[in-house]
């Protein structure tokens, strides 16, 4: 209704242009009732232009020329004519416009030509039949003219519509082939080389049972932590050859984690406060991961230590920590690594917060906070 407004306006402002001009004009003649409803109809017409632009051309053209038989107020009845004209044309019915224009013309002319006087000049009503020729013309033209602007913008519209699109296959593509090179490098470079620790590892305990003696802790360490390498190296590649996720590791399997480290021989407890719940995929497995990266940190440079993890669930937040008691100092400032800075862009890249440092009375300290009260 409100696009309806202006055409409504415009009907009623046409309606009371034409009643004015046919009590000034001096040869028109007296207005009546049906010249008032010939007036509405048009006023009704141009409301519905926009909807129905035939129908309200063809009522608008017979309403205005029975209004110029029966009053004749002069050019002022073509105007609603050409409003209906121009829309008609702008919304693609060029053939009806261009018919109502040759009809409204001719029956004007017609009225002119029978009621003129006969010491009346005939070039008076050519030059009059001449300017709304040029009016309805001009009508025409512009008509046709904002049918092909709008379908120009329309056109623009999709183009930069499919431009993004493309855009986006483009991108998509590129990230799946940057996915693959990673992964084939990642295949020649990594798998060979655990596959080879992990065989090396089994074969040694295996000639240690075969001699009748008990593989070594460290042993037994090694080869589990290689098939756990092997496990997720596999699942890493299948998630970067797929753009579905695959068996992604989460804070459920923090527990086996801890395992594997006190058989590497770091003592390892595990606290859980709070009620655990089902976590977003991406926020499990980062707090997994960074985890599993301090207990390496733990396990390479803190040398004889115990660790602390702590898994805290809170309503709006999630809480990973890692301590230990080993020697790193306070006074020596920390390097930041590949692991940590690996640790930081996980956590900050879903909104949460990495502190790692050296703890006062000696060891180190990991601590993630990722919230869990939007969207990452």
């Amino acid at each position: 209704m409100r696009r309806d407004l202006p055409y409504a306006l415009s009907g009623l402002a046409l309606g009371v242009l034409l009643l004015g001009n046919a009590v000034l004009a001096p040869d028109a003649a007296t207005v009546r009732a049906l010249d008032v409803a010939l007036i509405l109809v048009m006023a009704a017409a141009l409301a519905a232009c926009r909807r129905y632009p035939v129908v309200a051309l063809i009522a608008v053209t017979a309403a205005m020329l029975a209004l110029h038989v029966r009053v004749h107020p002069g050019v002022s009845a073509a105007f609603p004519v050409l409003g209906a004209v121009y829309v008609a044309a702008w919304r693609g019915h060029r053939s009806a416009a261009a018919l109502a224009s040759l009809v409204f013309l001719g029956g004007f002319l017609a009225r002119d030509i029978s009621v003129a006087p006969a010491g009346r000049p005939g070039q008076q009503i050519v030059e009059r039949t001449a300017l709304l020729l040029g009016w309805f013309v001009a009508a025409n033209v512009a008509g046709l003219v904002a049918r092909q602007r709008r379908a120009y913008l329309e056109q623009v519209e999709q183009r930069a519509v499919e431009a993004e699109r493309t855009r986006e296959e483009m991108a998509l593509r590129r990230a799946g082939e940057e996915r693959l090179r990673i992964a084939r490098d990642l295949h020649d470079s990594l798998t060979h080389s655990i596959s080879v620790i992990k065989v090396q590892a089994g074969i040694a305990v295996h000639l240690a049972r075969k001699h009748g003696e008990e593989p070594s802790a460290t042993l037994l360490a090694i080869q589990e932590a290689s098939s756990a390498a092997m496990r997720e190296l596999r699942a890493t590649l299948g998630v970067l050859r797929s753009p579905a996720d695959g068996d992604c590791v989460g804070l459920a399997r923090v527990g086996e984690l801890a395992e594997r480290t006190r058989t590497a021989g770091v003592p390892v407890q595990v606290t859980v406060t709070g009620q655990p719940r089902d976590l977003p995929a991406e926020v499990d497995q980062a707090g997994y991961r960074v985890v599993q990266e301090a207990l390496t940190n733990v396990a390479r440079h803190a040398g004889p230590a115990t660790a602390q993890i702590h898994v805290g669930y809170a309503p709006a937040q999630l809480t990973v920590s890692v301590t230990d008691d080993g020697q790193a100092s306070s006074v020596r400032p920390v390097t930041p690594g590949v692991g940590l800075r690996g640790m930081r862009e996980r956590v900050t890249g879903l909104g949460g917060t990495l502190h790692a440092a050296a703890s006062d009375g000696g060891g180190f300290a990991v601590r993630a906070t990722f919230p869990l009260d939007g969207p990452a």
